[in-house]
């Protein structure tokens, strides 16, 4: 806990100090730009297998109506908070380890993508263990922490994978003081620069577990609304507590009970 308490005070004197960085203006792209088919010109698009997406439980491979409604239900929730606010960026945390939140992150963004108004960028931002690009057998040359570390454009990591209106910004590998880079300025200007650059895009991020890491903590500040991912019969209320009040730096929209376990 000692960590964590670091990381608060870390994160608050990140979030102060930033505000004297001069913001990207928002590009005026007409929402009619969105509408119907996406062309990508310089998004690697990288169409990913039924059958792999139907193994790995994503909505877009799978005809169970009940799973895809309640995606849908999130989906309209959660929109309709973001847009009271004029909020266009939401990290979606867990607890611990293995309560589904990377599912959570992926099907939700699915599930927004399929407003006709709507682009998602999803970013994985776990950087001890990153595993969105598993879930469409895709292996990245290139992710997140490349751009932090070695200035590696953005363009030669993003992916459309087959889903209309979705891009993602996948992870690659391991690094240590994960949590000093999530709170550095260099990543708060990349945020500011993937939520920024189309007024019509939502930006999900999909962060490590908020208990066995400082990660989550240290770069909640920078992002506008949480949601967070409890598993049913696994996340204890204890934990629950504790991820709320580790939260208390940004704004929690509710949470999500996940009844099937996964990563």
């Amino acid at each position: 806990m000692e960590r964590i308490k670091q990381a608060i005070e870390r994160a608050k004197h990140e979030q102060v100090t930033i505000r004297d960085v001069a913001r990207p203006e928002k590009s005026h792209v007409p929402s009619s730009s969105v509408k119907g088919l996406v062309s990508y010109t310089t998004t690697r698009v990288v169409p990913t297998a039924p059958t792999v997406l139907r193994h790995n439980k994503i909505i877009s491979g799978i005809y169970d109506e009940a799973t895809v409604t309640a995606y849908n239900m999130l989906r309209t929730q959660v929109l309709q908070r973001l847009h009271e606010h004029n909020w266009n960026s939401l990290a979606v945390v867990s607890a611990n380890k293995g309560e589904g939140k990377t599912l959570t992150a992926i099907n939700l963004a699915i599930s927004m993508a399929r407003e006709v108004d709507k682009t998602v960028l999803l970013v994985d931002l776990d950087l001890r263990a990153p595993s969105i690009a598993g879930y469409f057998d895709y292996s990245p040359d290139h992710g997140v922490i490349d751009y932090l570390l070695h200035d590696v454009p953005l363009e030669k990591m993003l992916i459309n994978p087959g889903i209309e209106r979705l891009v993602v910004l996948p992870g690659t590998g391991s690094v240590e003081h994960s949590a000093e880079l999530l709170a550095s300025v260099k990543m708060w200007q990349l945020v500011e620069e993937l939520k920024g650059r189309y007024p019509t895009r939502i930006v999900l991020f999909d962060l490590p577990p908020l208990l066995s890491a400082a990660d989550a903590l240290a770069f909640a500040p920078y992002v506008e609304a949480a949601l967070l991912v409890v598993a049913d019969g696994e996340t204890t209320k204890n934990d629950v507590k504790d991820a709320l009040q580790l939260l208390k730096v940004t704004n929690v929209l509710g949470t999500v009970l996940n009844r099937e376990m996964s990563r």
